[in-house]
């Protein structure tokens, strides 16, 4: 009965504002207050606030919406384990087709040790150590010029 009341009460309110708004010549935005306010009333008279009052104060319900949430959490909970398990057993199934054609990067060490690229493409390579590379010529003089541009 209370939730009648308030749903009536909330229906006048925007009827209302509705009705200062449509005086104030904003016509389309009148009729779309209007057409909000009267949902509370459409759901007192279908029946649907009683039946969500019901559902609301029964714990026997919530003990249902709490097993569909176990149930979901459970589900949830299987997939990501047996996504962790299948990505696993993929890196391990590549790492066996392909670990002898790619060389591993030491843990401790700051950047991947890359090599020339001379071999036939077998990834074996003679030597303990690759040789170091030195790193590339930069050529900033487009950035210096427009940075000179704007004075900087």
């Amino acid at each position: 009965m209370l939730a009648e009341t308030i749903c009536s009460a909330v229906s006048a309110a925007g009827l209302g504002i509705a009705a200062v708004t449509a005086y104030r010549r904003r016509f389309l935005t009148a009729t779309r207050i209007a057409a909000y306010s009267l949902v509370p009333v459409g759901l007192v008279m279908t029946g649907v606030v009683q039946w969500l009052s019901g559902i609301v104060f029964q714990p026997s319900v919530w003990i249902g919406f709490g097993l569909l949430g176990l149930a979901w959490l459970l589900l949830v909970t299987t997939r990501a384990v047996e996504r962790r398990r299948s990505g696993e057993e993929r890196g391990s199934a590549k790492a066996a087709r392909g670990g002898a054609a790619r060389e591993a990067v030491a843990p401790a060490a700051s950047a991947p040790s890359l090599g020339t690229g001379t071999g036939t493409g077998t990834g074996t390579r003679t030597g303990s150590a690759p040789a170091a590379a030195a790193p590339p010529a930069e050529d900033f003089s487009d950035i210096e010029a427009i940075l000179k541009k704007h004075g900087i």
